[in-house]
C-alpha cells in the first residue's frame, strides 16, 4: 500500500488551505463563535492520554458548555459509566479538542485548547439540575476556535428525517456488550432496565 508519510507529501497532494480557511481561525471567542456554542447541546470531546486516544460523546438540556470568558468554557461531567476514560486522560496530558454540533445546522465548531479537571465545591453547586451537581467540572483554555464547513454533514443528510435508522433494526447497547464481553452478560435483562435506570441516573 502506498502511504503519505510527510507533510510535504501532504501539500503536494492537496495544495494550501484557501484565504476563508485561514482566515476562521481565532484564538479566543468571537461574538458569532460564541453565539454557536450557546446554541449547541452537544459535543464530542477528544483526548489523549498514555494509553492512546479518546473521543466522548457529551450532551446537555440546553447549552453543552458553559462560557465562562472569551478563552474558558465550562463543561460539566454528568453521571456516565464511571470509566473516566476522559478525565484520565486530561489529568496527564490537559490537550483536548472539542467538536460542537447543532441539531439542523450543517456547521460544526471546534475548540483546540488545554483542561484541567475542576472539583471546587462552588463551581459544582452552580451547575446544580434538579438537586444534583457534577462531580467535575471540564475547565477549557481556548487556544484556537473556529467553524467546519458544511460538506460532512450535507453528504451523510444527517438531519434528514427520510435517513433516520429504526433503532430496532439495529445492535441494542445490551446486544452489543455481550458480544463485547468475555463474561456472561444477560443483555436482555440490561436493555430491559436500562429506560428505569437511565430515568433516575441523568443528571
Amino acid at each position: 500500500m502506498k502511504t503519505v508519510t510527510t507533510v510535504a507529501e501532504l501539500r503536494a497532494l492537496y495544495g494550501e488551505p484557501g484565504q476563508a480557511a485561514r482566515a476562521k481561525v481565532a484564538p479566543a471567542l468571537t461574538p458569532a463563535y460564541r453565539r454557536w456554542i450557546e446554541a449547541s447541546p452537544f459535543l464530542a470531546l477528544a483526548t489523549a492520554g498514555p494509553e492512546g486516544l479518546d473521543c466522548s460523546p457529551r450532551g446537555d438540556d440546553g447549552a453543552v458548555v458553559r462560557i465562562a470568558d472569551e478563552k474558558t468554557v465550562l463543561l460539566p461531567d454528568w453521571r456516565g459509566n464511571n470509566r473516566t476514560d476522559s478525565l484520565a486522560n486530561i489529568v496527564r496530558d490537559p490537550r483536548v479538542a472539542l467538536l460542537f454540533m447543532v441539531p439542523g445546522s450543517n456547521n460544526t465548531l471546534r475548540i483546540n485548547g488545554r483542561a484541567v479537571v475542576a472539583v471546587e465545591p462552588a463551581l459544582l453547586e452552580s451547575f446544580e439540575t434538579e438537586g444534583r451537581h457534577p462531580r467535575s467540572v471540564i475547565v477549557v483554555t481556548i487556544a484556537e476556535v473556529y467553524f467546519q464547513c458544511a460538506r460532512a454533514l450535507i453528504r451523510s443528510a444527517l438531519w434528514s428525517s427520510e435517513r433516520l435508522v429504526d433503532p430496532k433494526s439495529l445492535p441494542s447497547a445490551g446486544e452489543m456488550t455481550k458480544d463485547a464481553s468475555e463474561m456472561a452478560f444477560d443483555a436482555e435483562a440490561y436493555d430491559r432496565e436500562w429506560p428505569e435506570r437511565a430515568a433516575k441516573s441523568m443528571w
